[in-house]
């Protein structure tokens, strides 16, 4: 790429010093070579470049005898005002690209910190997440997940903090980490609930945020999954149904009775309805936010979650969560509106087998 404005300098130079009886062309074409290195090369080089273009023009200019001229001087001045400029403006671009990279640095790792990644098994499971933030050059915003593992099961949580940016990353944090606590001491579903809703209120109703209170909530649902037993436990605040992949179809898994999104508990009388299900060796259970199910296209439809995964009901976990990533991506033109989290989870074909001899 180097050799393009040091071939183009070296030829106008060459070509003006062997035709001396024409009009020089250095004047209105070395111009050229700066900011052609400056879409490219870095500062430094970039104003190497400028400063061969300049020396070539002296060069034309003393070989043509027109360095005593007043229009050679203000061509000189040119060169030397553009070359300062596309030098600056590299120099600009390349303290940005050092800028967003510190972001992605400080992103990711806080992405590590809050959302930590999944481990591929979990007990008896297999597992795969994916996590797509809407928020340009971030890593992480306002959705979450989380696993614990218990004496007899494991414990799922997946949830979508209204709003974006920083409080909602704070938000998610606090509500990761209340879970995380929480979820191997608390005996049943219901009394985890109660617990979460506890801590996320009292975060939203920080005296510093007092007038926020009522209007900031968290969407959630916990899992919870035996060890010895196919019956899965739900209990749903407001977040979009899981979806169970068995047998080549894709069923939703509706709350009977969805509790209010966590922080909105305090309303009214919470009532953890505990839904239950099951989840055969070989099943796979989708979790995921409305940034999955509301991403819509170019037209304005909606991502059909449930009519794409019913033929992905043979993948594993990992190359379910592979496929949906890029399927998305094409439904919505390369980038999402809103965050999206997805956990998908097999339960051990060999689980109850081993257990039955």
């Amino acid at each position: 790429m180097l050799a393009l404005p040091l071939g183009l300098i070296a030829a106008i130079v060459l070509t003006d010093v062997l035709t001396p009886n024409s009009r020089p062309m250095g004047p209105s074409l070395l111009i050229v070579a700066p900011a052609l290195a400056a879409s490219f090369a870095s500062t430094f080089v970039t104003g190497v470049i400028a400063a061969l273009a300049v020396a070539g023009m002296l060069v034309i200019g003393m070989h043509s005898h027109l360095l005593d001229t007043l229009q050679f001087e203000q061509q000189v001045i040119a060169l030397l005002v553009v070359s300062v400029l596309v030098t600056l403006f590299r120099y600009l671009r390349e303290r940005r690209a050092r800028e967003l990279a510190q972001v992605r640095m400080v992103s990711e790792a806080t992405q590590r910190v809050v959302l930590r990644p999944l481990p591929r098994r979990i007990g008896p499971l297999s597992v795969a997440s994916m996590y797509m933030a809407a928020q340009e050059h971030a890593s992480i915003g306002g959705d979450l997940y989380a696993a614990v593992r218990t004496p007899t099961s494991t414990r799922v949580i997946i949830g979508d903090v209204k709003g974006k940016g920083l409080t909602a990353i704070g938000d998610a944090a606090f509500l990761l980490g209340a879970f995380r606590e929480a979820a191997h001491r608390q005996a049943t579903l219901p009394g985890l609930m109660a617990y979460l809703e506890h801590s996320v209120s009292w975060n939203l109703a920080e005296p510093t945020e007092a007038e926020a209170a009522g209007e900031c909530f968290i969407t959630a649902a916990v899992i919870d999954i035996p060890d010895g037993s196919p019956r899965v436990e739900m209990v749903s605040c407001g977040h979009p149904p899981p979806l169970l992949l068995h047998a080549g179809r894709a069923t939703l898994l509706p709350a009977v009775r969805p509790a209010p999104p966590l922080g909105l508990g305090g309303l009214t009388r919470t009532d953890y309805h505990v839904d239950t299900f099951t989840l055969e060796p070989g099943d796979l259970l989708v979790l995921y936010t409305d940034g999955v199910i509301e991403a819509r296209d170019a037209r304005g439809g909606f991502y059909p979650l449930t009519e794409r995964a019913a033929v992905w009901t043979d993948e594993s976990p990992t190359a379910l969560i592979h496929t949906m990533r890029t399927d998305l991506l094409a439904h919505v033109g390369g980038r999402l509106d809103d965050d999206a989290a997805v956990v998908a989870l097999q339960r051990d074909h060999s689980q109850f087998h081993g257990q039955s001899h």
